[in-house]
């Protein structure tokens, strides 16, 4: 099983966990590249993903966070693969109603219809970037199962989760793969 991780705006920066479970386990994990980190354009994103798993050899299954659980919600409305047998997606940012996020192109409206591969929506209920009810509704759209991990703020490297062993339990109920091996590469 492969993992492909899928950051938000600005990528995710060296303390954040996408970036800690890729350096743990570097021949399981690589990362979508985005041309433009910090001015996302949503068929720029979606194009980039695209291309990324069509060059995928193995399973794969997608982790992504913030603005890149948007993203895959727009590849999944578009594009499809074989390959790609589920996805974790942490704390996925309402493009729609977030003031915040005001500069990011043609993210919305964001897709309402179920995934076709089993998919995990995580949340916080202190998210700046979206309500609790409104990662619900995503979850409910994309047929996801639901999970709300409590007070972790944006579930990024602020929340100082670290390695965040919960996400990889989570990542562990996700499909009938192995989890990720306890002793991490260096």
């Amino acid at each position: 099983m492969h993992f492909l991780t899928v950051p938000g705006l600005a990528s995710s920066g060296p303390q954040h966990w996408q970036t800690i479970w890729e350096k743990q386990y570097p021949q399981l994990f690589s990362r979508v590249q985005q041309v433009n980190w910090d001015w996302p354009v949503k068929e720029e994103w979606v194009s980039q993903l695209q291309k990324q798993i069509s060059e995928l050899e193995e399973p794969t299954i997608l982790i992504a966070h913030s603005l890149g659980c948007i993203t895959v919600a727009h590849w999944a409305q578009e594009h499809s693969s074989e390959l790609i047998k589920g996805a974790l997606l942490v704390a996925p940012a309402d493009a729609e109603l977030s003031k915040r996020l005001n500069f990011v192109v043609n993210f919305t409206p964001i897709p309402v219809w179920s995934f076709p591969f089993e998919s995990i929506v995580v949340a916080s209920t202190n998210d700046i970037y979206a309500s609790i009810s409104r990662s619900k509704v995503f979850a409910s759209n994309w047929g996801s199962e639901f999970i709300n991990i409590g007070k972790k703020g944006h579930i990024n490297a602020v929340s100082g989760l670290e390695d965040w062993q919960e996400g990889k339990e989570i990542l562990g109920q996700l499909g009938s793969f192995e989890r990720l091996p306890q002793e991490a590469t260096k």
